[in-house]
């Protein structure tokens, strides 16, 4: 029982004991002195007397007891939570013996050991960035090569637990918002094809075989070609890799063909049967005028049918055909390179523009054409131009020379592009959807190669998502089904923060602002944020703008309460949800639940109350009070924002983490049993 209770609860305890022993003692010695002086009318006076030294014995006593606990209790309780602080936190500033200036020596001696324990965790730490500098440059090139693989790649553990994903992955699961390390598979993808194809390879035992598949996302709007290998097949739930590429277009566009080639036999199959039939009776008959015209009008409309779908196929093949982007400057290079290695001249004209075409593909045709108009006598000079055509591009290919006849160049078209390879040129051109053609000019000849698709390179890059997310631990986190027994480092956390109209939510204030971060296996995810501008519905008072600076002109056009806290239920799906005074930002949420259809359902903590578990409720506890004391800086332009508030409470539950931890409080029920006692600060959420 009294193991339970704090040292200041003890101190407590030991004075009420000294004051009832005083009073005991006291109250007997008058009573002995009383019977001993045998005069019946001094009780009064003993009586009087009693009372007084009583009172005069508890005030002396409570107020011993007072200066005993402010200046030692609580002065032992400041230096063990510092202590803990220096010993638990990383970089939790410097230490403050100040509360221990009446003890004597334990102030300076605990100061001395908190700043080398600092000495030597900072020898310690430059120590392991010395040895571990290579791994770390190795690390990093081997991310910007898995953020730059062009298909999304997705590690996952048996549980179907994100545990990495690429840049490309970003893209293909989240629409540019970055999935969540940790969260089910299923929550982006269609659950049935990627559970076959791991039971599938579970069953096979082979630890070299793979399963592709097609899988669409949850919404439907994009289909996916997948392959999945298992990661140790002989595991009993072995993890998986699975990269993904999006096939919704090409899966378009082979349907678009397969209905113009059903359209195309379908119109074609009827006139060529009417001319059958046409052609039977002439042969019999011998005709007259009725059939001539009819033969002739169902002559004219097979033509118009076979120009009319010829057009179309031109039109649409070129989308058959994923082609790739080339500068105008590389195509002019290639093409000099391969004109120069056959003894021949070349000028060049190019515009800085990006082609939609195959480099070696075009680069090949024009120097075949070239050293064929060569080998003819045509020129041995040649000069290239690529210039912008509307939105594509024209090639030019000219010499100085009689132009070449067009029959000789379809000839030409009709064979490979060179020696080595053998795709004819007309196949080039029905790749990307083009002709060629030759004129003359003034002075020479050219052959004439529109480009359908270009654009003017821009000196600002468009970036690319790079970033790659991962925790290989997450293949090994024990999944513990009561939520009490889990351990604090293996649940998933997102804190976060709300910036209001007031702090009146009954009488109509609103959020303005949102924002949370996810927390996995006690770090941050880097890109795993939500941070949105909130339309209130109502004027944001000048009062409230004047604290978090969020005006009625920034949050015009941001979506409605209902639809961020749609969202951020989405985002914080699954997640143990942490706050600096939970229950002021929760009520915000929980009045919304209705509109959109879900409960806040979740565990809550409050580092609030995580705060006066480590420190005493006689302490601070403000989100400002505690960052100071755990040496967290919180710039002056963030505070007050809601992503500037929810960094500082994540950095502030990390460094508490292991205090809690240092303190006995292992488990979420260890920390929720232990928050309730401090139910008088705030209200703990949890039913």
């Amino acid at each position: 029982m009294l193991d339970r209770l704090s040292l200041r609860q003890r101190l407590l305890l030991f004075f009420a004991a000294i004051a009832a022993g005083g009073l005991v003692a006291l109250t007997g010695g008058l009573w002995i002195g009383y019977h001993r002086l045998g005069l019946p009318e001094a009780l009064t006076d003993f009586v009087l007397v009693g009372a007084i030294a009583g009172f005069a014995l508890l005030g002396v006593i409570t107020w011993v007891w007072f200066l005993f606990d402010e200046n030692v209790g609580r002065a032992l309780d400041r230096l063990a939570a510092g202590l803990r602080a220096q010993a638990h936190a990383e970089r939790a500033g410097a230490f403050d013996p100040g509360p221990a200036r009446y003890l004597g020596d334990l102030g300076p001696a605990t100061a001395a050991v908190s700043a080398a324990l600092a000495e030597t965790r900072t020898a310690l730490a430059a120590a392991v960035e010395r040895e571990t500098g290579q791994l770390k440059s190795e690390k990093g090139r081997l991310e910007a090569l898995l953020s730059d693989v062009p298909a999304g790649v997705l590690l996952c553990s048996g549980a179907h637990q994100l545990v990495f994903y690429n840049g490309p992955a970003i893209d293909l699961l989240g629409a540019g918002a970055a999935p969540g390390l940790d969260r089910k598979v299923f929550d982006y993808l269609r659950k049935a094809p990627l559970a076959h194809a791991y039971d599938r390879l579970v069953a096979s035992g082979d630890a070299d075989a793979v399963s592709d598949l097609m899988v669409a996302t949850r919404d439907g709007a994009q289909v996916l070609s997948g392959r999945m290998r298992l990661l140790d097949a002989g595991a009993e739930r072995p993890g998986y890799v699975l990269t993904l590429r999006d096939v919704t277009a090409d899966l378009a566009a082979h349907a678009g063909r397969d209905r113009l080639l059903e359209e195309i036999f379908d119109r074609i199959r009827r006139p060529a049967a009417n001319l059958q039939t046409v052609i039977g009776v002439l042969a019999e008959d011998g005709g007259g005028e009725a059939l001539d015209a009819a033969l002739l009008e169902e002559v004219g409309s097979l033509a118009r049918t076979v120009n009319e779908l010829g057009e179309r196929y031109d039109a649409a093949r070129g989308g058959w055909t994923a082609l790739p982007t080339t500068r105008a400057a590389d195509l002019v290079d290639g093409l000099r390179a391969r004109i120069e290695a056959a003894g021949l001249g070349l000028s060049a004209e190019a515009g800085d523009l990006i082609l939609r075409c195959d480099g070696f593909e075009i680069v090949a045709l024009l120097a075949g054409c070239a050293t064929r108009l060569a080998a003819a006598g045509h020129a041995r000079d040649f000069r290239i131009e690529i210039a912008e055509d509307g939105a594509g591009a024209m090639i030019s290919l000219g010499w100085d020379g009689e132009p070449l006849a067009i029959g000789i160049l379809d000839a030409w078209l009709a064979g490979p592009i060179d020696a080595a390879a053998e795709v004819t040129g007309r196949a080039v051109l029905g790749s990307h959807a083009t002709e060629c053609w030759p004129e003359k000019v003034n002075g020479g000849a050219v052959i004439r190669l529109p480009v359908r698709e270009a654009r003017l390179a821009s000196r600002n890059v468009v970036p690319i998502t790079r970033q790659v997310a991962y925790d290989f631990d997450l293949l090994f986190k024990p999944h513990t089904a009561a939520l009490s027994e889990t351990s604090l480092e293996n649940l998933t956390y997102v804190v976060f923060d709300s910036e209001t109209t007031g702090l009146l939510p009954d009488e109509g204030d609103e959020i303005c602002q949102i924002a949370g971060l996810r927390l996995v296996n006690g770090r941050r995810v880097a890109g795993e944020v939500f941070d949105m501008l909130v339309n209130p519905g109502r004027r944001i008072p000048p009062k409230a703008t004047a604290v978090h600076g969020i005006s009625d002109a920034m949050v015009a056009d941001a979506p409605d309460v209902i639809e961020a806290v749609r969202r951020f239920h989405k985002f914080a799906e699954g997640a143990v949800l942490i706050a600096h005074n939970a229950p002021f930002d929760m009520t915000f949420l929980k009045r919304r639940e209705a509109e959109i259809g879900a409960a806040f359902d979740h565990p809550v903590l409050d580092t609030v109350l995580l705060s006066a578990v480590v420190y005493g409720q006689t302490e601070g506890h403000s989100l400002d009070a505690l960052s100071h004391r755990l040496g967290i800086t919180i710039p002056e332009e963030a505070r007050h924002t809601a992503i500037g508030d929810t960094i500082a409470t994540a950095e502030a539950f990390l460094k508490l983490l292991p205090m809690l931890k240092g303190k006995g409080l292992v488990t979420f029920g260890d920390v929720l049993s232990e928050v309730r006692k401090h139910g008088r600060l705030l209200k703990d959420l949890n039913a």
